[in-house]
């Protein structure tokens, strides 16, 4: 019996548990809004009962879990000055509860088992759309478009986008052969079918935006760690010059042309300039964590009104730092770039500075996309979301790196109270 606890939580001999289990959790984020607690049920029954196993293993050092919380921490917090406190109670402990099934993801599932189990669930997620989606009629520019079973086509998109990542990821960087091959196909045809028919810009353009440069990096990856380095900064110079010539030339209103879009970005500015003078009204800490999109206040009818909700729900300011603004103020905006840049710039680190990190190659590119998306789109600020569970897997990842990574001289490493002097010789 002993053993088998052991392979559940080892990422190294428990493929068939975390390929299962990320897949399923996968399909619970595309869909708990349609099944309700059923799948979320079948989400904590997947990840919380691994305390159980070796709470100390599944959860890992203090150290590690107090700064990812740090967040999660502020929104139960704010139930103390929320405008709708029953709200920002029960909407603060589900992020919570999501938080942590992510980090023991971290601490039992293995990068290649995780986009094993992405690709199954984007598969099952895609062929669930296809099977039971529908077609959806945009008040705001009388676009049609396929949303799948999602409440919108930009949840496809990402889904979908997604997808199509999983599988550059498995194909080009962690160079999967024979049968996951076949799953890769399958997910890639499906996949490019969903994005195609959602008509996200979003994303369509942050997907490709992505996959461009994680094939630069693994043309960069050819250099030695000096070299790197100094190649990225001119690059970075190099392609912020010509942005800035292509915004300036007009470039943007062509991109949105070919999708249909006005600069406006279909109200998305006219929704921007109303959350931002909501989190004017309360700029330090916001309303409280979920406490502006409730039903009866005032503001949040007004604009379900004014965007054709009729359901006066799912809504947002399509914009992840304005959306936090006016819920934890700017607190909660600096914690939340802090974990942002801080997934991206960590993983893109790994990358500049070591040989070959297959996790980090998978890592940056997710933590790329959840960044460009922050721009137009709510994808990590709430609970049973994929893109929250993803930037707390890469925080959680980069954070256990760390405190694994081998010391270069003699140290002491502290481990529950007991210290451990590890001797490593030079030469």
């Amino acid at each position: 019996m002993r053993i088998a606890k052991a392979q559940l939580i080892d990422p190294e001999r428990n493929e068939i548990y975390a390929i299962t289990a990320i897949t399923l959790s996968f399909f619970v984020f595309a869909y708990s809004s349609l099944f309700g607690q059923i799948l979320i049920l079948l989400l904590y029954g997947i990840w919380l009962p691994l305390i159980a196993v070796d709470y100390r293993r599944v959860l890992g050092h203090p150290r590690v879990l107090l700064p990812i919380f740090a967040f999660s921490l502020l929104a139960m917090a704010s139930v103390l000055w929320s405008a709708a406190p029953a709200v920002t109670a029960r909407a603060s402990l589900q992020f919570f509860t999501h938080i942590l099934c992510a980090l023991l993801a971290v601490r039992v599932v293995s990068v290649n088992s995780f986009i094993k189990g992405a690709l199954l669930g984007a598969i099952l997620c895609m062929l669930y759309s296809l099977l039971f989606g529908y077609y959806l009629l945009d008040p705001l520019d009388g676009t049609v478009s396929f949303v799948g079973a999602f409440s919108s086509k930009n949840q496809l998109g990402l889904h979908a986008s997604l997808g199509v990542y999983y599988v550059f990821a498995a194909i080009v960087i962690l160079k999967v052969r024979r049968l996951w091959l076949l799953v890769a196909a399958v997910a890639a045809a499906l996949s490019a079918y969903c994005l195609k028919e959602s008509e996200s810009a979003t994303s369509v353009l942050t997907i490709l935006a992505v996959i461009g440069a994680c094939l630069v990096l693994r043309v960069v990856d050819l250099l030695s760690p000096r070299h790197r380095i100094v190649l990225f900064i001119a690059g970075t110079v190099l392609g912020g010059l010509m942005l800035g010539a292509f915004v300036y030339s007009g470039g943007v209103d062509l991109v949105l042309g070919a999708f249909g879009k006005d600069s406006t970005l279909t109200g998305r500015t006219y929704l921007w300039q109303q959350g931002y003078s909501a989190a004017l009204q309360n700029p330090f800490l916001g309303v409280g964590y979920q406490a502006y999109w409730v039903q009866g206040f005032s503001e949040a009818e007004r604009l379900w009104d004014e965007f054709y909700i009729e359901t006066r729900a799912g809504f947002h300011f399509h914009n992840t730092y304005i959306e936090t603004a006016v819920e934890l103020g700017l607190v909660g905006v600096l914690m939340m770039i802090a974990m942002l840049f801080t997934a991206l710039l960590g993983t893109l680190k790994r990358l500049l500075t070591n040989v070959r990190d297959p996790e980090a190659g998978v890592l940056f590119g997710l933590a790329m996309l959840l960044v460009e998306r922050s721009f137009v789109e709510i994808d990590v600020l709430f609970a049973y979301q994929i893109g929250s569970f993803l930037l707390f897997f890469i925080l959680g990842k980069l954070a256990q790196r760390k405190l694994t990574a081998p010391v270069s001289s003699t140290s002491t490493v502290r481990y529950y109270g007991r210290d451990v002097s590890a001797r490593l010789r030079q030469g």
